[in-house]
């Protein structure tokens, strides 16, 4: 068996030549970001995300942190830290997995097939067990405004960080379309 880090090196070069587009972040394999597209027949096809991913020292026996950048409605991805909660990342990893698995199988898998059961955001949790229609509608939303390959290409150091300035300037942005929508209805 080769060194973790001969196989953290292979993971990366073969994540790189395949179809996604993998940037890498302080010059070295720990950090990098991958762009990700919604899966195909899933309410997040056509969605472009910028997915971070962070492989411990002792990647392949320890699983890769995985967090989206940008935001996503999904009731197993926190939506404010991005944090993704998938039982074959965080506790049943293997090092018979790699990242190409990550992001052929687990996360398309994930995004179709949500669990609201076991939810990271409880508000995406339960408008999807109570009102279907409404939820789909708002992933929809969510795509529109914050999942565009234009989203990914111009995101700001800080907006890649998640910075609460940020958050906070979303925010404001949230209310100013709401005191719209309010005024619409007068």
């Amino acid at each position: 068996m080769s060194s973790p880090s001969k196989r953290r090196e292979m993971d990366v070069m073969k994540l790189m030549m395949s179809d996604y587009n993998v940037e890498t972040i302080n010059d070295g394999l720990n950090e990098f970001n991958v762009e990700f597209h919604g899966p195909k027949d899933s309410l997040y096809e056509g969605g472009f995300w910028k997915i971070r991913v962070e492989l411990p020292d002792a990647y392949p026996y320890k699983s890769p942190s995985i967090g989206f950048v940008n935001k996503i409605f999904h009731p197993n991805v926190d939506e404010l830290s991005g944090a993704v909660c998938l039982d074959v990342i965080n506790q049943s990893w293997s090092p018979m997995f790699d990242l190409l698995n990550v992001f052929e199988v687990f996360l398309p898998q994930l995004l179709l097939y949500p669990n609201p059961s076991d939810p990271l955001n409880g508000d995406a949790a339960s408008l999807m067990m109570k009102n279907r229609k409404l939820y789909d509608q708002k992933v929809k939303e969510y795509c529109e405004k914050y999942a565009k390959k234009e989203h990914i290409v111009n995101m700001t150091p800080e907006e890649e960080s998640g910075d609460e300035e940020h958050t906070a300037d979303e925010e404001s942005d949230q209310s100013d379309d709401d005191d719209i929508a309010g005024h619409a209805d007068l």
